[in-house]
């Protein structure tokens, strides 16, 4: 795993946006076509606005995945993630050759083998993802699984990431945060050919260090990006200030 360090949220997005950019770019000239991950969340904001204004990518031959939605969500939600991902990307990149999002309303087991399947007929080129409050990675919370093969699977949110969800403002009331989602799975994101992550704010500081310095262990579900060969995780300079010292002069700087 590569690890950038970048002055501001802007900056590590701007820069995420162009890590994805040339993978999908790099996708098309080697297999003509490319496959897509694409998270949501605060993290991802200003990522998703560069990448659609990226230049020199044909839209019309990439497949859009994404990584969870809530179960029983309409998709015109506020805080629906297929809300999320039509508004800040599929409309603003008209010839995408397809979306497939995940059903929140479809019942949550054919769910996970209708978006599993169509997942599992080639690989992912690159994966765009965070890391939670409570360090998960997409809605594997903590304690995650590590050993399924499945694509996508049926989750309980616990009250850490769901605090999350609240205090970024999706929802109302803590209450209204759903407590079952569909996650795409922790083996199929580290089954992308690279991974993207993003990580901007202070309060993801302690994810990021546990992330990155602590032992590799599901109570940390981001700790196991650093097994990925082609992960690139790109912090700002608040949600880097728990590193230590060796790891940010180690690390790559852009300004």
């Amino acid at each position: 795993m590569e690890l950038v360090l970048a002055s501001t949220a802007r900056q590590a997005g701007a820069f995420a946006a162009a890590q994805v950019a040339d993978a999908i770019r790099s996708a098309i000239a080697h297999r003509g076509q490319a496959r897509i991950t694409l998270g949501t969340g605060a993290s991802q904001i200003v990522l998703l606005e560069h990448l659609v204004a990226s230049e020199g990518i044909d839209w019309s031959v990439v497949t859009m995945f994404h990584l969870d939605q809530y179960i029983a969500m309409a998709p015109d939600h506020p805080a629906s993630f297929i809300r999320y991902l039509r508004e800040r990307f599929v409309e603003k990149v008209p010839s995408l050759a397809a979306a497939h999002f995940i059903d929140g309303l479809a019942d949550p087991r054919a769910e996970c083998r209708r978006v599993g399947a169509l997942i599992r007929e080639s690989p992912v080129d690159v994966s765009c993802v965070g890391i939670g409050e409570n360090g998960h990675l997409a809605f594997n919370d903590p304690p995650a699984d590590f050993e399924t093969a499945e694509p996508y699977l049926e989750v309980e949110l616990d009250d850490a990431c769901r605090r999350q969800q609240f205090g970024e403002g999706w929802f109302p009331t803590f209450d209204a945060v759903p407590r079952r989602a569909i996650s795409m799975s922790v083996r199929q994101i580290l089954a992308s050919r690279k991974l993207v992550c993003t990580v901007p704010d202070l309060r993801k500081a302690r994810p990021a260090r546990d992330a990155i310095e602590g032992p590799l262990t599901n109570r940390v579900p981001a700790s196991i990006l650093r097994t990925h060969e082609n992960c690139i995780m790109i912090l700002d300079e608040p949600a880097a200030s728990l590193l230590s010292d060796a790891t940010k002069a180690a690390a790559r700087r852009i300004e």
